[in-house]
């Protein structure tokens, strides 16, 4: 019996052993720092472009034709919207659309497999995309197009092979600094033309560059580089705005050439008096001329059917109502309700100039249907 007790004691002297020579596992220091696990990289984008993705397709439409990218208007079957969709390219347009809207993309080119069934197309907005250059092939099987707008895009010149039959033209906020031989040739229908916010200057216009502008009734050739007046314009033209350019002079006669010429922009000029001969302006249909912040130091000479004139800031600092009224000046004892035959001047703006409170007495006298002036 003891002879058990003792084995039985002995083994479990053993176990116990056995239990405090084992190792420890090694724990974390105290105040070691944990390394932070490694940030797998991003997957690359699938179109590796800061461009915003195209918008995904919509709803079916009840034209099959229809390209699930745009919107085609039940109630009006004739036109297509594609606008505002961050599109990269034209889709397929049906022959049934006459009305094409895709401003406001991110189209950069004009294919002619886009357009290869649009030979019914009058209207087309293309208004605010990426557009360097367009086909040949594209514009001239557009015989029916009579309005194209590509206002701010990135054209450096105006676009050849232009349809013969459009009306209106749009191309201002581009980077335009070259008009190519005989672009507006075939266009005798041609009624606006819009090249404001380009880089023209005055050496890209000679007498045949709006050949052929028949009808040209407003031309904007606003927010350019003209440092002259340019050569060739067509003489059927109602409207003019040259604002916003380093304009210096007047040459004579120049405004003569314009029988038509009932509206005038130059504001944002640098014209002064020794460049501005004295009757330049007296056009028997001019009806608005605008000469604000530019060197004048007096007021120009208008003729009486004058309706609308803008002077402000400019550098005047006296008003001789005599001398500038472009008909004789009454006096008090002939004053009469006759009006017929006095100047037509309405509106007359001379605010942010040198002039001093009262407004000349013998101005008023000569300007009797004067409604508005800001002095």
């Amino acid at each position: 019996m003891k002879a058990a007790f003792r084995l039985l004691l002995l083994l479990i002297l053993v176990l116990l052993s056995e239990v405090n020579g084992q190792k420890k596992k090694p724990g974390k220091k105290p105040g070691s720092k944990v390394k932070p696990k490694a940030t797998p990289p991003p997957p690359e984008p699938v179109e590796p472009t800061e461009l915003p993705p195209p918008l995904p397709p919509g709803p079916p439409s009840v034209f099959p034709d229809c390209p699930r990218e745009c919107f085609c208007p039940p109630d009006f079957p004739s036109a297509l919207y594609c606008d505002s969709r961050n599109l990269r390219k034209v889709p397929l347009i049906p022959p049934r659309i006459h009305y094409l809207y895709l401003q406001n993309n991110f189209i950069d080119s004009l294919s002619e497999e886009s357009f290869r069934n649009a030979t019914g197309l009058r209207w087309v907005n293309l208004d605010n995309n990426r557009i360097k250059k367009v086909d040949r092939r594209v514009l001239e099987q557009m015989d029916s197009l009579v309005f194209l707008y590509l206002e701010k895009n990135q054209l450096t010149e105006v676009p050849p092979f232009l349809p013969p039959n459009l009306e209106q033209l749009r191309l201002s906020r581009n980077k335009i600094s070259k008009i190519p031989a005989g672009v507006f040739n075939k266009l005798e229908h041609l009624i606006l033309l819009d090249l404001h916010h380009n880089q023209l200057n005055e050496r890209i216009f000679n007498k045949n560059t709006f050949k052929g502008l028949k009808s040209l009734m407003q031309l904007n050739l606003a927010h350019n580089s003209l440092r002259k007046l340019p050569q060739g314009l067509p003489d059927v033209l109602h409207q003019l705005f040259l604002d916003r350019n380093m304009i210096e002079e007047i040459p004579d006669d120049y405004f003569k050439e314009f029988p038509n010429l009932a509206f005038l922009r130059l504001n944002y000029n640098q014209i002064s008096d020794r460049g501005l001969p004295k009757n330049c302006f007296n056009l028997s249909n001019l009806l608005v001329l605008q000469l604000a912040h530019n060197n004048l130091t007096t007021m120009p000479f208008i003729n009486p059917k004058l309706e609308h004139l803008y002077l402000n800031d400019n550098s005047i600092e006296r008003i001789n109502g005599t001398q500038i009224c472009p008909t004789a000046l009454v006096t008090f004892q002939e004053y009469s309700s006759d009006l017929q035959n006095v100047p037509r001047l309405r509106y007359l703006r001379l605010d942010g100039n040198r002039l001093k409170p009262p407004i000349p007495l013998d101005l008023m006298m000569c300007f009797r249907l004067l409604q508005s002036v800001v002095f």
